[in-house]
């Protein structure tokens, strides 16, 4: 599925935030024009990193953590339904409780829940009510049972 997250005009980095996490690439990027690319070993890269002051890698650290989790939410917006992001949410949120049933304690409002996940409060509470009615999730009010996670796992596309 191709998607276009926006567009960067260089002297740029491609993707440090994935170095500095030690992650995988959470986009490609395609070059429209001649590009010059230099590149850089990721091993010398955080060795690079790992020589820096401690205050300022946690700093970059904390950058980069938020940098990725943006740039996470784009990607699910443009390529996942309201269902699949639903879903990821829930899995994301979950906590496996004393009998191993995993389960959300809704802490927000449903509409504060609806807008990280780019919808209408009501569109939120019509896919609950589809999770429920597929018997994926159970319960309502502040707490939902997640009773099949492959079933979510496999809808968030994770």
């Amino acid at each position: 599925m191709e998607h276009q997250l926006g567009a960067v005009e260089g002297p740029c980095w491609l993707e440090a935030t994935s170095a500095v996490l030690n992650l995988p690439n959470a986009v490609d990027a395609i070059a429209d024009t001649d590009v010059c690319l230099r590149q850089m070993a990721v091993a010398e890269f955080r060795q690079i990193l790992s020589d820096l002051p401690q205050a300022v890698q946690e700093v970059l650290h904390d950058v980069a953590m938020a940098h990725r989790q943006q740039t996470e939410l784009a990607v699910s917006r443009l390529a996942k339904d309201a269902e699949a992001r639903c879903a990821e949410w829930l899995l994301r949120h979950a906590k496996t409780g004393e009998k191993g049933v995993m389960a959300v304690q809704l802490q927000e409002r449903k509409r504060s829940i609806a807008a990280q996940l780019g919808i209408a409060p009501e569109t939120l509470s019509r896919v609950l009510r589809h999770l429920r009615e597929r018997s994926m999730i159970s319960g309502s009010g502040r707490l939902l049972n997640l009773v099949d996670p492959n079933g979510l796992k496999s809808l968030a596309g994770v």
